[in-house]
């Protein structure tokens, strides 16, 4: 488990996790080939409503594959996803 302390990375809930991958409608195996995981842990990340239930250096992983995606993670009063506005060409 994953314990979060001051200027650990941006707290990540499975719920930000579910949506993100929604966004980009990537599936667990993207995720996890992206982040170079396993996919049962991006799966058990995922069932988690708090923080992800995984170690830091895996849930950096996830963070790191899913933001070079195009996702935004938003904390504060009301944790989200969105996804980061392309520039046009």
């Amino acid at each position: 488990m994953v314990n979060w302390r001051s200027g650990d990375i941006l707290t990540i809930t499975g719920g930000q996790l579910r949506a993100a991958r929604a966004f980009l409608r990537w599936t667990a195996q993207e995720v996890a080939d992206a982040s170079r995981i396993g996919v049962a842990t991006v799966r058990r990340a995922e069932l988690q409503d708090g923080p992800l239930g995984i170690t830091v250096a895996n849930a950096e992983a996830i963070k790191r594959a899913l933001e070079a995606a195009g996702v935004e993670f938003t904390n504060g009063g009301e944790p989200g996803v969105k996804l980061r506005r392309k520039d046009p060409a």
